[in-house]
């Protein structure tokens, strides 16, 4: 995997999409696409032709946080979450499978700080 360690999407979290996609769109120049999630609560910033990084709407989960949050690409996330978890990191959920997207580890490292870790399909 030649994205091992590099960081490989970011997503805004926000209870606000409407205005983040206005902001972005002509600030940028972005153009979005809703993604296929059963909860439709996804979208997809493009970048001309190429998806860039995403918006998930946080209204269901107002408490929840809001920002800007990271995946790191990682070769095999099972393997590397004992790793982790081992070296000090907790992990926050279950690890899940994201269809056509890859197998994902939300975790809080030896900092403390919460980072996602992904292997793409």
């Amino acid at each position: 995997m030649t994205n091992h360690g590099m960081i490989v999407w970011s997503e805004l979290m926000t209870t606000e999409v409407e205005k983040a996609k206005a902001f972005y769109a002509n600030s940028l120049g972005v153009t979005f696409e809703k993604f296929n999630d059963p909860e439709g609560k996804y979208w997809v910033a493009m970048a001309g032709e190429k998806p860039a990084w995403g918006i998930m709407d946080m209204t269901a989960r107002p408490d929840g946080p809001t920002g800007w949050f990271t995946y790191i690409g990682v070769d095999d996330v099972d393997a590397r979450v004992k790793a982790a978890e081992a070296a000090g990191a907790s992990l926050c959920m279950p690890v899940f499978d994201v269809p056509t997207v890859g197998r994902i580890a939300i975790l809080q490292d030896a900092t403390g700080s919460i980072v996602g870790w992904m292997t793409p399909v």
